[in-house]
């Protein structure tokens, strides 16, 4: 049993080897993560080319949609972290293992504080258990880390003001406190559960709430803690986009739903097995009349707990802290991951704090109790039960090693996850392997047809197959689903500008994919390049290829574009200069290559573009066309006519009979000896 809450807290300091065990654990946890790279929306965190600069930072704060979600501090230390490594992963899976050992030791100071047995062992606990693995593991998670922190801080800050009231340093405590609770909220707001979480604390610690004394003080954090999460819910239902058909539940269906999401929460605390990135979503309409059990189970639970409290009131004082630490993420709040499932394991992170410190307390009191011989077998058993969690957490970690390992993993264990085909999908395209592709989009929308993105990315495969028809199908299936789908539009517009007879279509859905987003660069250069094709639509081109590089002046696209429209407008000097940014930004491009190739002769460098043709075709030996252009440029130079014979006979081994090559050839035979 836990010891009476009206202990004096234990004020001296965790042994100084605490600190270096949980950080070896943690590391030997999450080693494999390490190396991991970056997964799903890992790259929608780590900070975008176009918020690198200090312009960017200031956009972090300024501008809902500069970032995935509007957690400023939380990007502002991704900005930071890009300073410092860069791209390269390992940075930032060190940053959160090192976060969650943090938290883990700050979770230990606040026990002693508080005076609780087994803070160590709660501190052990937390760091290995496996329902962990998933804030820890996958980058864009260190909102839970990062956000644990500065949570645990205020907490301990605010639990000095409590204990020092009257004193000289009470209103700095309770300045910091504020101070490092409103960090907390920017970071992640599920941080907004804290001062609840306090008066549980108090109310465990003294039998009793008292108004002037415990809730007075934090009603300016519950006023920040409300502001915070109807701004956070407002942003996900009409920014990000929870909302619509997925969230249709009615006020039971989320009560029912809610208990559901408890137990199945503590389930996986007490047999973490099976973990997935992605569980099974639920038909909550279907199922939720079979749920009443659950919650019925935890309203029992918690009476049963209260009767309890005269004689120990520890029980219902982490029964309330996790379920209310859970309570965003019970339901009752649109959240866009509820799109795929409305249970993951970083939702429980910062409650299992609750059971965990519980258990260890329990664990603790018994031990302390038991004959020599009884508690050495204790501590045994449980030092057994932390390296069976240790080890299931490694072996957890694993599956974070890529984004293949990871999609493969969650198919494996739950094989109609969508997300996951599409996904996996996506990954082959993007690594050579277009028939896997194609067989994990099609597989996606088996399982749901309505999915914007799956249609979308099947279009851009098709299209890169040459079935423009083909992708323009799927881009309009995506715009059927979802209207406003910005990504679809755009690249429905492309597709059409490249189909005989469509280009004023492609404009106008180019120009409607730039009204809806006007910041999205790509949708401004590919707007230009279907003007350009339109009598009298180069200067309005030209005038959207700027725009686009006044957005991203790293798209290359963009640089390309321009060139190829200062060269029809006989601007040579400028095309080179474009060419040449682009290539600098993708030298992988053979079209761009070829081009200024192009531009280079016909200002006299034939040389120089010789350079280029050969770099063109060594990206795309098949290239007819270029073997062509590089006739002329070896024509121009005094000496290389049988170079230019050589290529202009493999060109018609392509294109037979193509009169100005076999004009050209037949000079240049005539000529000779």
């Amino acid at each position: 049993m836990v010891p009476s809450p009206t202990a004096p807290p234990d004020s001296r300091a965790p042994a100084w080897w605490t600190a270096p065990l949980l950080l070896v654990l943690a590391l030997a946890c999450y080693w494999p993560a390490l190396h991991g790279g970056m997964v799903w929306d890992d790259d929608g965190h780590v900070t975008k080319p176009e918020l690198q600069s200090l312009s960017g930072l200031v956009q972090i704060w300024a501008s809902l949609h500069a970032t995935q979600q509007y957690y400023p501090l939380l990007h502002s230390a991704f900005w930071i972290e890009h300073l410092l490594w860069g791209d390269a992963t390992i940075g930032y899976h060190l940053t959160n293992v090192l976060e969650h050992a943090a938290a883990a030791y700050l979770l230990v100071l606040a026990l002693r504080r508080l005076a609780l047995p087994g803070a160590r062992l709660a501190g052990v606990l937390f760091v290995v258990h496996p329902v962990c693995v998933e804030s820890v593991a996958w980058i864009s998670e260190q909102k839970n880390t990062f956000s644990l922190v500065l949570y645990l801080l205020a907490g301990l800050a605010y639990l000095r003001f409590d204990a020092d009231r009257g004193g000289p340093g009470a209103m700095g405590a309770y300045r910091l406190a504020t101070l490092l609770f409103v960090l907390a909220l920017l970071t992640k707001t599920v941080t907004a559960t804290l001062p609840a979480a306090l008066l549980v604390i108090f109310w465990w610690k003294r039998g009793r709430i008292e108004a002037r004394r415990d809730v007075g003080p934090l009603i300016p954090w519950f006023a920040l803690a409300a502001l915070s999460g109807l701004f956070t819910a407002w942003v996900e239902r009409t920014v990000i986009g929870a909302e619509g058909t997925a969230f249709n539940l009615s006020f039971i269906d989320r009560c029912l739903l809610a208990g559901r999401v408890v137990w199945f929460y503590l389930g996986k605390l007490v047999w973490p097995q099976p973990l997935m990135f992605i569980y099974p979503r639920w038909d909550v309409q279907a199922q939720a009349p079979g749920w009443a059990g659950y919650l019925a189970m935890a309203a029992a639970v918690t009476a049963g707990l209260w009767a309890l409290r005269r004689r120990a009131r520890g029980p219902l004082a982490a029964w309330l802290f996790f379920v209310g630490s859970l309570f965003p993420a019970l339901g009752f709040f649109n959240v866009y991951p509820f799109v795929f499932s409305f249970v993951a394991d970083h939702f429980q992170y910062l409650a299992s704090m609750g059971i965990l410190a519980a258990a260890a307390a329990g664990i603790a009191g018994l031990l302390v109790r038991a004959a020599p011989a009884g508690r050495a077998a204790g501590w045994a058993l449980v030092s057994l039960g932390i390296a069976v969690l240790g080890i299931l957490a490694n072996a957890q970690s694993l599956t974070y090693a890529d984004e293949p390992t990871l999609y493969r993993a969650t198919l494996a264990q739950n094989p109609d996850c969508w997300m996951a085909h599409n996904n996996l999908g996506l990954w082959c395209r993007n690594h050579g392997q277009p028939d896997q592709a194609l067989e994990h989009y099609r597989a996606a929308l088996r399982l749901r047809k309505d999915y914007p993105q799956a249609h979308n990315n099947l279009g851009i495969l098709l299209e890169d197959r040459g079935d423009l028809e083909g992708a323009a199908a799927e881009f309009r299936a995506a715009l059927s689903v979802t209207k406003d789908y910005v990504a679809a539009r755009n690249n429905l517009g492309n597709v059409l500008g490249k189909m005989t007879g469509h280009v004023s279509e492609s404009i106008d859905q180019l120009r409607e994919a730039v009204r809806l987003q006007p910041g999205f660069a790509a949708a401004h250069s590919n707007l230009g390049a279907a003007l350009s094709k339109v009598p009298g639509g180069m200067d309005e081109a030209i005038v959207q290829y700027k725009e686009a590089l006044r957005l991203r002046p790293d798209l290359a696209e963009a640089h390309a574009n321009l060139g190829n429209a200062y060269s029809d407008t006989n601007q040579l000097v400028e095309a080179v200069a474009q060419y040449e940014e682009a290539l600098r930004l993708d030298p992988n491009d053979p079209e761009v290559h070829s081009n200024l190739g192009l531009a280079l002769n016909a200002l006299g460098r034939p040389t120089e573009a010789l350079t280029h043709y050969n770099e063109a075709l060594h990206l795309k030996p098949d290239a007819a066309e270029i073997r062509f252009n590089m006739a002329l440029a070896l024509l121009s130079i005094p000496g290389r006519q049988n170079e230019a014979a050589l290529q202009l006979e493999v060109f018609l081994e392509a294109r037979p009979g193509n009169p100005t090559a076999l004009q050209l050839l037949a000079q240049i035979r005539g000529s000779q000896p």
